[in-house]
């Protein structure tokens, strides 16, 4: 087999574990919502950290690869920039459709540009920057905000991208040397001590936390877990795979074609959606969607171009 035989296969393969990943992310962030209903967002990301923790020491093990971080304040500043996000993203998966959060998180490709032009003086080009323009636009139709009924939970998963785009800047600067369990490790135990200080927060004020999922920020502990434990440990054991899968992709493959499969999950989040909820998108949100994942498909084919 040549070289370039070699690259097709190890691209193909890429993508299908890419598509496998967006299957599973998919199914999992709809079943956040389904959590939403009983147990509050801190104690959902605490005893998912329960469940994670020893599964990630395990693949310590299995895979001979350590978690002790290079440099722990950078992977310390890493997993409270993406804890920051998920924590802003999974808050939204209880108040909006997740084709809006969705759409919110995945701008992150298009933060990335604007941040490395504004902050790191890097070059954008009329290709990259027309694509900014495109996933902006796209993000407003998907969003239809509305003036008169402006809420801060439609701008949640837009900020959550900007995070999680920061946080990846981190992954490919600060943390280049840090391993794949090292980074996930770091964000796992930052998000159960963030949420283990909610809390006892939570415990001390006794916010008044409104019924079902609108409650989902403001509720503190439930020991009445029976009926979302087994979603909650599939959410869990669920993330883990599915980053596990996305790592292997874009060991797999040429990073620039493997990272538009990540849209997938546009197709994958409505599908189950509709299977849990009987929700379907309507035709602007589905045009927004096909604007954001362009704009992300030109960003990552124009990062092959020289800078």
């Amino acid at each position: 087999m040549t070289v370039a035989e070699t690259a097709r296969s190890g691209t193909a393969a890429g993508a299908l574990s890419m598509l496998a990943a967006m299957a599973v992310i998919g199914l999992i962030d709809n079943v956040v919502a389904l959590i939403a209903r009983d147990v509050g967002l801190w104690q959902f990301q605490l005893v998912r950290g329960v469940i994670c923790l020893p599964l990630l020491l395990a693949a310590s093990v299995a895979l001979r690869q350590p978690i002790r971080p290079v440099s722990l304040r950078a992977v310390a500043l890493r997993s409270a920039v993406v804890t920051v996000a998920m924590a802003l993203y999974f808050g939204a998966l209880a108040f909006l459709p997740i084709e809006q959060a969705l759409a919110g998180l995945f701008t992150s490709p298009i933060w990335i540009l604007v941040i490395t032009a504004l902050v790191l003086g890097r070059g954008v080009g009329w290709g990259r920057a027309g694509a900014v323009a495109l996933g902006f636009l796209g993000l407003i139709v998907v969003l239809d905000p509305d003036p008169a009924h402006l809420s801060p939970v439609i701008l949640m998963p837009v900020a959550g991208g900007v995070f999680y785009a920061i946080g990846m800047i981190a992954t490919n600067t600060i943390c280049a040397r840090e391993t794949a369990l090292t980074l996930l490790s770091g964000i796992i135990l930052c998000q159960m001590a963030v949420s283990a200080v909610a809390l006892l927060l939570i415990g001390l004020a006794q916010p008044a936390a409104a019924p079902g999922a609108e409650g989902f920020l403001l509720r503190g502990w439930s020991w009445a877990m029976g009926e979302v434990a087994p979603w909650i440990l599939l959410q869990a054991v669920g993330s883990l795979i599915g980053v596990g899968l996305i790592i292997r992709a874009y060991q797999l493959g040429e990073p620039s074609y493997i990272a538009p499969f990540e849209y997938a999950a546009f197709i994958s989040a409505p599908v189950f959606a509709w299977l849990l909820f009987g929700h379907v998108p309507g035709l602007q949100q589905v045009a927004g969607i096909v604007m954001i994942a362009a704009a992300g498909t030109l960003v990552a084919l124009r990062l092959r171009e020289p800078r």
